[in-house]
């Protein structure tokens, strides 16, 4: 498969000194969690022991009983033949952990007793794992959350074999803003292009290197809308009252189809009207949670002002919600839209297109996502912390202006001093507004 930043994250919890915790993997379906962990420990242990939860049912009998460490690893040995406890050499993998609640609550004896490391994936811990009807309780202390996100535009350049050396160059071009060579900027632009349209899932970036063809990618990407709908139906077993659980699953999905519609309006604030005619947020506070905790969406919220700390600011009830991984966003949109985008014509959501992508770079990067609005018509797409500074971030799907961005800058009221624009155009600095094309993006950190 290919390479990914995570597993410089799993040396540091490997390595780390002090109390010994469990490391638990989570992150949204098909991003690649089971192979990245495997290949892990498989090159950092002697004996790995691995249990896919989903899959075994035999396997999530053996937790039901007491939490016995050496019981669990003797009946463990007995399902798994191949397995091998030796302490301190061995690791114990538990995949699909959400479908086990026991298997998490057994965290704490295993970490107590301190003989074996353990890994943990999940992609709904966010509800399952927590549901304390279905086990023993949460491991509180005995765990490091990661959360894994889909490829990102370098790992994406990885995939497709390009030289290190070339993104060295950028870097280079993004340190002392100089513009990149033409022949490379009209490369790299199409490589972003491609990374847009086939976005950052593992699988769905197998297909497209390998064969070259959207029509494969963007079947491929339908199966997956398909599985996570099917995912969200799940959420029916988590609750006695099947008539509220239904409510919800419905709720769940009408904002989640909802959101390229929600996007493409000129103010592209969520809106729960948009959804009834009587949309009360209330009503629809659990089915975005929901999504959000499964990994699948991102929130970026309004600021009453632009000041430091950003999350002090931030209006709880005034967001935008993009997709997580900008391929199936795009796989949303009508068949035929990434054929579109590779020739650039945008069409009637460009401007959609392009803030979801950098939305989903900046989530990729662990940032939370700001923007600020005023009634007035102000409106910038995001404001984030960058090098330290208090930033601007305009995208824009043409060359476009930054007038929200200059009054800002002028404005002493606002603590900010540099405004970064996205677009197609190259490296540029006029006054405090660096421009820089959307494939530098990454190297905002």
């Amino acid at each position: 498969m290919f390479e990914r930043k995570i597993l410089k994250e799993f040396e540091k919890w490997m390595n780390g000194g002090g109390k010994k915790k469990a490391l638990v993997v989570k992150g949204m379906r098909q991003i690649g969690k089971t192979f990245s962990v495997l290949e892990f420990a498989r090159s950092h242990y002697k004996h790995v022991v691995y249990v896919n939860f989903k899959e075994n049912d035999s396997a999530r009998k053996i937790f039901d009983g007491d939490f016995n460490v050496n019981r669990m690893t003797i009946d463990l040995s007995a399902l798994l033949p191949d397995a091998r406890f030796e302490p301190r050499k061995t690791v114990i993998i538990f995949d699909e952990i959400q479908e086990c609640a026991n298997a998490r609550a057994s965290i704490k004896p295993f970490m107590e007793d301190g003989r074996y490391d353990v890994i943990c994936t999940g992609s709904l811990l966010g509800i399952k794992g927590y549901n304390k009807k279905k086990g023993k309780g949460v491991p509180t202390g005995f765990e490091r959350i990661v959360y894994m996100k889909p490829m990102d535009f370098e790992e994406f350049l990885w995939a497709k074999g390009i030289d290190e050396k070339v993104i060295d160059y950028l870097k280079e071009c993004f340190s002392n803003k100089k513009p990149v060579s033409e022949a490379t900027h009209n490369v790299m632009l199409r490589y972003f292009r491609e990374y847009l349209c086939v976005g950052g899932l593992p699988y769905i970036v197998s297909r497209f290197v390998e064969t070259n063809d959207m029509n494969v990618v963007w079947q491929e990407q339908q199966d997956i809308l398909e599985e996570y709908k099917d995912d969200f139906g799940k959420h029916l077993d988590e609750d006695e009252n099947e008539e509220i659980d239904r409510t919800l699953l419905g709720r769940i999905n009408r904002v989640f189809d909802s959101i390229p519609a929600q996007l493409a309006k000129e103010n592209k604030k969520f809106t729960y009207s948009s959804l009834e005619k009587k949309g009360r947020s209330e009503a629809y506070q659990n089915a975005i949670q929901w999504l959000y905790d499964c990994g699948i969406i991102n929130l970026c919220h309004n600021l009453t002002n632009i000041s430091t700390p950003l999350d002090g600011y931030k209006i709880e009830n005034a967001f935008k919600i993009y997709v997580q991984d900008s391929g199936l966003f795009v796989a949303m949109l009508e068949k035929g839209c990434a054929a579109k985008i590779l020739s650039g014509d945008l069409g009637f959501y460009k401007g959609a297109i392009y803030e979801n992508i950098v939305a989903d770079c900046f989530s990729k990067q662990g940032r939370n996502l700001y923007y600020f609005r005023k009634d007035s018509g102000l409106e910038i797409d995001f404001v984030e912390t960058i090098a330290g500074e208090t930033a601007l971030i305009e995208v824009k799907a043409t060359s476009g202006q930054t007038k929200s961005a200059k009054t800002v800058l002028q404005n002493e009221n606002y603590e900010v001093d540099i405004c970064y624009k996205l677009s197609e155009n190259n490296v540029g600095v006029v006054g405090k507004i660096v421009t820089l094309p959307y494939y530098m993006t990454m190297f905002l950190e």
